[in-house]
């Protein structure tokens, strides 16, 4: 979906689909705790008999594939930013909550097997599904934020705003907005005062080069502006405010 191109309805392509992809993924993980954790309670009060060396013997199976596959994910990438580095996060997370459940059902099936515990099988699936939960909760957290169109955690808005500001002949900046377009980019918009200089086409050139080289902002637009100094609120309330036309 990510490589789809630019469309008159979806001018900025379909890259979004790599933020929703480890947000969908989380939550389908913590259901599948919460479900896990259902289970578990829910046989607690009749712990079932399970075929306990069956059960070791594929539950064995299953850590090594996960783990195996989790390890082959993990270094075989690079590190980057944005939705690949969280999609990466989720699928590892899926195959570690694969390997966690399995590594649950072998201890549970040699407690059982050997000392006759059923009330391990319920209390380890328990365990594992608070675990996961612990674990989820970060990428959760994270893909909704660049859902939502959150600054990217690895750029600094301060340091963007003082770097744009100290650029020749900027008085001011306002109305900057630094959101995720999709793994790997990232977009940026911003008001700049400059009363004096004539070098727009330059200047533009140079500060789009300069952020994605600094930042990793790769795609910046940038409005010049004539004003001795910023006439609108720079964090608007509730929307945009009205302005007098600006100079582009």
């Amino acid at each position: 979906m990510a490589r789809r191109q630019p469309t008159a309805s979806h001018t900025y392509g379909w890259g979004k689909a790599t933020l929703l992809a480890p947000l969908a993924n989380a939550i389908v993980l913590m259901v599948f705790s919460g479900g896990l954790a259902w289970e578990a309670i829910r046989r607690f009060s009749e712990p079932p008999s399970i075929p306990a060396i069956p059960v070791m013997v594929v539950a064995a199976i299953g850590i090594a594939v996960n783990l195996g596959a989790g390890w082959l994910l993990h270094s075989g990438h690079g590190h980057s930013h944005g939705g690949s580095d969280l999609n990466r996060r989720g699928a590892v997370l899926h195959l570690m909550a694969d390997a966690a459940v399995s590594l649950a059902a072998v201890l549970a099936g040699l407690g059982m097997w050997w000392l006759g515990w059923e009330w391990l099988d319920p209390t380890t699936a328990l365990v594992i599904s608070v675990v996961i939960a612990i674990g989820t909760y970060g990428l959760l957290r994270e893909s909704f934020a660049a859902a939502m169109d959150a600054v990217p955690g690895h750029i600094d808005q301060a340091a963007v705003e003082t770097f744009l500001a100290s650029r020749p002949g900027v008085t001011a900046v306002h109305h900057l907005h630094i959101w995720p377009l999709g793994a790997g980019q990232t977009a940026l918009t911003a008001h700049v005062v400059r009363p004096e200089v004539q070098d727009e086409d330059a200047f533009i050139e140079a500060t789009a080069s300069a952020l994605a080289e600094r930042f990793g902002i790769g795609h910046a637009t940038l409005q010049l502006e004539r004003g001795q100094a910023c006439q609108q609120p720079c964090r608007p309330a509730g929307g945009e405010a009205a302005s007098a036309p600006h100079h582009h």
